[in-house]
């Protein structure tokens, strides 16, 4: 199976590409340029020579065109120098062939032959030949002589091309070399930073194989802040699998040392020879109180805890859910629940956790009051925690419950059968969910209605 490429090689692979064509075109532009310059440069240098050769030319009494004796520049004057020109027409003096050739195009096979209408003029080039690569510039003119019929001639200029396209060569490595170290230091450079820009990532992969060796409880905290929300997230899902981990095992104990007394109790009644009848009602009534420690324990290993990516959950319509089933059941006591409920409260986290949490304070609430009961919930900015939280308050108009039971009421590790009638299992699993919230729970005297109060604030964060 091919090995995906890194976030780094993947960036590095897409910004060569790019410099590379960036770099390619740039070197296709500017090599055009220079040679445009340089083939115009050469004809410019062409058409000098050849104005100087019209400007130097006359004619004889005959009315025929009589050529410079000496040239605009010396390696005209030199045989093969590779500088070369040429008159045609028919009234060119001591010309045979109707061409005139400069001394130093004398006896060569060169394309010097070409003869254009008035006014016309063409350059071409390179031009292969035996005597190497030329640039020509051909333009038909128009010689007016006095008296006389207009001569019509065709002057031709070439050059070897060697310098020019040495030139050219020369230009294309130097910037073929300057281009290719340029783009291997921007390759570099840009490694450089890729590196720099992806050391955050790594530190993150760092600190979680770091976490799942067992060598560091979270994340480190020094991120930038595009990573700063995902570490957060990230340690917060961590100490939530922590705590649920924790929370079965404590959960398989507890149910292991709970079952272990009606177990005893069968046994003891086994290995008496009690009779029948009487065997019969102990193990049933053992069994039934095993399936109470089951069910209590199963429920208190299935809150949730406050979950990293829940959507956030309106309270009212659960409250109202239960609050309806609730009536049903104390229908005799005619309680009447009213809400106070702000708008913006959300609980985030189970659905579950909040169906249990409700329904056992509520459940409560009917159990102990007299006719009336109060459910206020309002959020909590802050507190402690990036999502805020939120308060719940339930007050009845009962007895309420004692202070000096209150502290026994709130004591962690007491067995579920073994709490106060009306204030046991149900509590123990509020208790429970707090706790997964990381949140806090205080009873006391309501003052509005007489009864309990309870107050339990979440943050889960």
């Amino acid at each position: 199976m091919v090995r995906p490429l890194s976030l780094q090689t993947r960036s590095l692979a897409a910004a060569g590409i790019a410099l590379a064509a960036f770099l390619g075109l740039a070197f296709f532009a500017l090599d055009q340029a220079f040679f445009d310059a340089a083939m115009s440069s050469q004809r410019d240098r062409l058409q000098g020579y050849l104005h100087a050769y019209l400007a130097g030319a006359d004619t004889n009494r005959a009315g025929n065109l009589i050529p410079p004796e000496v040239g605009p520049d010396p390696r005209f004057d030199r045989p093969g120098s590779g500088l070369y020109a040429s008159i045609v027409g028919d009234h060119v003096r001591n010309a045979k062939e109707r061409q005139w050739r400069s001394p130093s195009a004398l006896g060569l096979d060169l394309p010097l032959n070409s003869e254009l209408e008035q006014g016309s003029s063409e350059f071409r080039g390179p031009v292969h030949t035996n005597h190497g690569n030329l640039f020509v510039l051909s333009q038909g003119v128009t010689w007016s002589v006095a008296n006389r019929t207009e001569l019509h001639l065709t002057v031709n200029i070439a050059e070897d091309g060697s310098a020019v396209q040495n030139q050219v060569k020369a230009f294309r490595r130097t910037l073929l070399t300057w281009l290719g170290g340029l783009g291997v230091l921007l390759l570099l450079l840009l490694l450089a930073v890729l590196r720099w820009s992806m050391a955050p990532l790594r530190k993150v992969a760092a600190d979680l194989s770091r976490v799942e060796r067992g060598a560091s409880e979270h994340l480190g905290d020094r991120y930038p802040t595009e990573l700063s929300g995902l570490a957060t997230n990230l340690n917060t899902f961590i100490d939530s699998e922590r705590d649920r981990l924790k929370r079965y095992r404590n959960t398989l104990a507890d149910l292991a040392h709970s079952l272990k007394t009606p177990l005893a109790v069968m046994r003891t009644q086994l290995e008496a020879e009690t009779d029948e009848k009487q065997l019969r009602w102990t193990v049933l009534e053992q069994v039934g109180r095993m399936d109470e420690i089951v069910a209590y324990q199963l429920s208190r290993a299935a809150t949730s805890g406050r979950q990293t990516f829940a959507a956030p959950l309106p309270l009212e319509p659960y409250a109202e859910e239960i609050v309806r089933s609730l009536e049903k059941v104390y229908a005799a006591k005619h309680v009447l629940c009213e809400f106070e409920i702000d708008p913006e409260t959300r609980f985030r986290g189970d659905q579950g956790d909040l169906m249990e949490l409700l329904g056992n304070v509520l459940e409560n609430a009917f159990k102990w009051a007299r006719h009336k009961v109060l459910f206020s919930a309002s959020p909590v900015p802050g507190a402690g925690s990036r999502f805020g939280g939120l308060d719940l308050i339930i007050e009845d108009d009962g007895p309420g419950i004692p202070e000096d039971r209150v502290e026994h009421l709130l004591q962690r590790g007491v067995r579920g059968d073994e709490r106060v009638q009306g204030h046991g299992i149900g509590l123990s699993i509020v208790q429970d969910i707090i706790k997964a919230y990381k949140g806090s729970l205080k009873v006391s005297r309501s003052p509005t209605l007489g009864g309990a109060r309870f107050e339990l604030r979440l943050l889960g964060d």
